[in-house]
């Protein structure tokens, strides 16, 4: 079984052009683990343990020499003091790849390196498993519904942990009890109310105002909350591609969630047949298409940019991604019948700018891909074809 991550090519690059690389993403995406299996050569250290905080905290100086060179600091935002001392080694050693970074804490470990570290890092996200890993491991099932229902957090698979049983510890002692503390909540269960609120607009534009009206709370707390998801890698915004047409687009941006099983579990979806009875299935699998999208662009480092596009009447395009100086343009339908009427959003946008237009492609909840003359036709397992 193939357990090499995606993103370790990408990261084995950059250990020779920056002394530091730093490593996010969400908690329990398998950072550790995917360090000190696929770094070996590097001294791994972990600043949660009490008696290394204390001596980097101590006599930092004599931590970093005692450690040397090549060394993996996890947990590193537990001593920010630290991240000034990192500063002043590495552009007194010129050492690159002298120390990768991690830590599960991204807000307190990002604001410390972009305070002390600016222009030393190259920054990489981990997210949880994309289809390529999974297929790899020979995890990733044929019927899209039980991928998506399931999730895609490693401890799941690893472990063979039931995913109710994951999702319902991960909410209550990472997202109700860390996420509660930074943001010093004050009603635990308002905030739970607010994420749960936050799934069962997936898909959506995002409306602070009704949300915070759903809630309880004022429109600033609820963009504060939205803030500190997004950090922590639970929900991330989609925004709206912009041109000069004749008709008002749309402003808002929309919401996603990284992990559909955590989605699924905040929604009560319990298993894949439910999931294909659902309201939500058809923004379910919108958000799962888009997710391997987002997990590719991350963990193959391509630094693409990507929209939604929706004009004031209703006209729509899903995804959009862009590689060069032109477009591609990706309908998601969960649906295994393709229909003409599938591709009107594509042919709408195109015709206003037809000369952006690199692809357009449709993809489905079925396991076979067609070449039509409206754009092409892609199954969810095989959407890397139209990928670079």
């Amino acid at each position: 079984m193939e357990r090499t991550r995606t993103i370790k090519k990408e990261m084995e690059i950059y250990l020779g052009k920056y002394p530091i690389l730093v490593l996010t993403g969400p908690r329990q995406s398998g950072k550790t683990t995917f360090l000190k299996n696929e770094f070996a050569n590097y001294s791994y250290v972990n600043l949660e343990n009490i008696d290394n905080r204390k001596y980097a905290l101590n006599d930092p100086n004599g931590f970093l020499a005692e450690h040397g060179n090549f060394v993996i600091f996890d947990e590193v935002q537990r001593v920010p003091e630290l991240f000034s001392y990192l500063q002043t080694k590495v552009d007194e050693d010129k050492i690159m790849g002298q120390y990768i970074l991690s830590g599960s804490q991204n807000f307190h470990l990002m604001r410390n390196v972009s305070q002390s570290l600016a222009g030393r890092v190259a920054l990489f996200k981990l997210l949880p498993f994309d289809n390529q890993e999974m297929e790899k491991a020979t995890w990733l099932h044929d019927d899209y519904a039980v991928n998506l229902q399931k999730g895609f957090y490693p401890a799941i698979y690893d472990r063979d942990i039931p995913s109710k049983v994951f999702y319902s510890n991960y909410v209550q002692t990472y997202v109700e009890r860390d996420l509660a503390e930074l943001i010093e909540v004050k009603n635990l269960k308002q905030f739970r109310n607010f994420i749960t609120l936050c799934a069962a607009r997936v898909g959506q534009l995002v409306n602070l105002n009704s949300l915070a009206n759903e809630c309880g709370i004022s429109q600033p707390t609820a963009k504060s909350w939205i803030s500190v998801l997004e950090t922590s890698y639970i929900l991330y915004q989609l925004q709206p591609y912009h041109s000069n047409f004749n008709k008002r687009i749309t402003k808002n941006s929309k919401l996603y969630f990284y992990d559909t099983g955590l989605l699924c579990f905040l929604l009560k979806i319990n298993d894949a047949s439910s999931l294909k009875t659902s309201a939500y299935k058809g923004s379910l699998f919108e958000n799962y298409v888009i997710n391997e999208y987002i997990k590719q662009q991350y963990h193959q480092n391509l630094m693409f940019d990507y929209w939604f596009w929706r004009d004031a009447v209703g006209h729509e395009v899903d995804f959009i991604w862009q590689n060069t100086e032109k477009l591609n343009l990706v309908e998601i339908k969960a649906s295994e019948t393709i229909v003409p009427e599938m591709f009107k959003g594509l042919s709408y946008l195109e015709k206003f700018i037809p000369n952006l237009i690199s692809s357009k492609t449709l993809v489905h909840t079925g396991l076979f891909d067609q070449n039509r003359t409206a754009g092409k036709v892609l199954s969810w397992k095989n959407i890397l074809r139209n990928w670079r």
